[in-house]
């Protein structure tokens, strides 16, 4: 086996032990509060109560200072599993440890996230009330942002994401109301809802609007392009002209001019799920389009951190170079790694023997996460390894003057004990 694939394999193990562990040595302090809350604020603009969801990240802390970026999903109730599991499989290397906000949808859902007032669509009459967008963007400006804001340690980094409808939402929340959010995932948009009225505003605002440092995403379910002719694929799909392509011609038409359209500064991409239904198509985007919204956050030359050959004044460099690019996209300092892999490198480093590199991310750590207690136990356990116990002792005792759990004040009396 490479030397660089053990190196990962030894890297992934340690970050999930060390998951567990910080859980373990926070367990009374995580009973404390709940991560996951449902919550109901009463809208004036709406003039009724509408249902949210918030997850806070891992890593929360209600004593911390840290704060986080945001992601709102409409629909928030009916498609919050799949946000949850994308989130939960990429955050750490591809996502930041983020809040996630959930709004629900299930009470007046077309009235609220369609753009203007139409009497038919597809031949019938439509029934529901419709074009109240802009008092719900109201809704989500002035009472739920500020609400989430002033209750959650948050900065004012966020994303929001829509399906269908939500989808048609979103995408107009990007060109009329840029300033709220910095990405869009619009997922199988219904952006021909009224004779393509947004689209056709959208060509014009592309061509004449700054949207430098906005971000969209775009997906489309093309399993069933239309419903009654298995012969209309991706490719021939603009030369047909019934209703029963309109609904996929548009996020094409869209699609297409967005991508060929770059004086708008847009950050633009989109994709087709040629196996995917409309119902079916919210995962694979929500993955995609994060990844893909989040791309700047990745890792840069992830093998070098991996290579025992990388010195440590390069890894620093690294570091300093992935901490410039953090601060100015959130706009503020921010550290270079999550806690978590910051710990992780210096246990990889610790386990293969390079003690300086190890020492290096574990004060790094504690530098970046000054009243975590997790970092401070790091510490102790390289001084430990190096059979050091006073100073395994000293970082052990602050980990307890932080948290005070049996965790620490049992490490605390067994390294007395050396």
């Amino acid at each position: 086996m490479k030397k660089s694939t053990l190196l990962i394999l030894i890297i992934g193990s340690l970050f999930i032990l060390r998951q567990e562990t910080t859980a373990q040595a926070n367990e009374a302090q995580s009973a404390v509060f709940e991560t996951e809350i449902i919550d109901t604020l009463f809208s004036k603009t709406l003039e009724e109560n509408r249902a949210f969801w918030v997850r806070l990240p891992e890593n929360y802390d209600p004593n911390g200072d840290e704060k986080y970026p945001v992601i709102y999903l409409l629909d928030g109730f009916s498609l919050q599993n799949n946000l949850e599991a994308v989130y939960n499989n990429y955050w750490g290397h591809y996502l930041p440890h983020t809040i996630l906000v959930g709004i629900s949808n299930r009470t007046n859902r077309i009235r609220d996230l369609t753009t203007s007032q139409i009497r038919m669509r597809r031949g019938s009459t439509m029934n529901a009330e419709t074009g109240g967008a802009e008092d719900f963007t109201e809704f989500i400006e002035k009472e739920l942002i500020p609400h989430i804001d002033s209750t959650y340690p948050t900065i004012a980094y966020r994303t929001l994401i829509g399906h269908s409808y939500a989808g048609l939402f979103t995408i107009n929340m990007l060109l009329n109301h840029s300033h709220l959010f910095e990405n869009y995932i619009a997922i199988d948009p219904s952006i021909e809802w009224d004779n393509q009225k947004l689209l056709n505003q959208a060509k014009e605002k592309l061509k004449t609007e700054s949207y430098k440092g906005k971000s969209l995403f775009v997906s489309l379910a093309a399993e069933q392009l239309h419903m009654q002719n298995e012969e209309i694929t991706i490719e021939n799909i603009m030369a047909d002209t019934s209703e029963y392509t309109l609904f996929a011609r548009s996020i094409v038409d869209f699609s297409t001019f967005a991508t060929s359209h770059k004086e708008s500064g847009l950050n633009f991409s989109w994709k087709v799920y040629p196996e995917d239904l409309h119902g079916t198509v919210p995962l694979p985007s929500i993955r995609d389009g994060l990844i893909f919204l989040f791309k700047w956050y990745q890792f840069k030359s992830p093998q070098k951190y991996n290579n025992p050959n990388t010195s440590v004044e390069e890894l620093i460099a690294l570091l300093k170079k992935q901490e410039e690019i953090y601060s100015t996209n959130f706009g503020f300092p921010s550290p270079p790694m999550i806690e978590e892999l910051l710990s992780a490198y210096g246990y990889m480093f610790l386990e293969t023997g390079q003690a300086e590199k190890a020492f290096m991310f574990f004060k790094m750590n504690i530098d970046y996460y000054p009243q975590s207690a997790s970092s401070y136990d790091s510490m102790a356990d390289y001084y430990e390894r190096n059979e050091d116990y006073n100073n395994a002792l000293k970082f052990v005792t602050k980990a307890f003057e932080i948290d005070p759990s049996d965790y620490y004040k049992q490490r605390i009396e067994a390294l007395k004990k050396k």
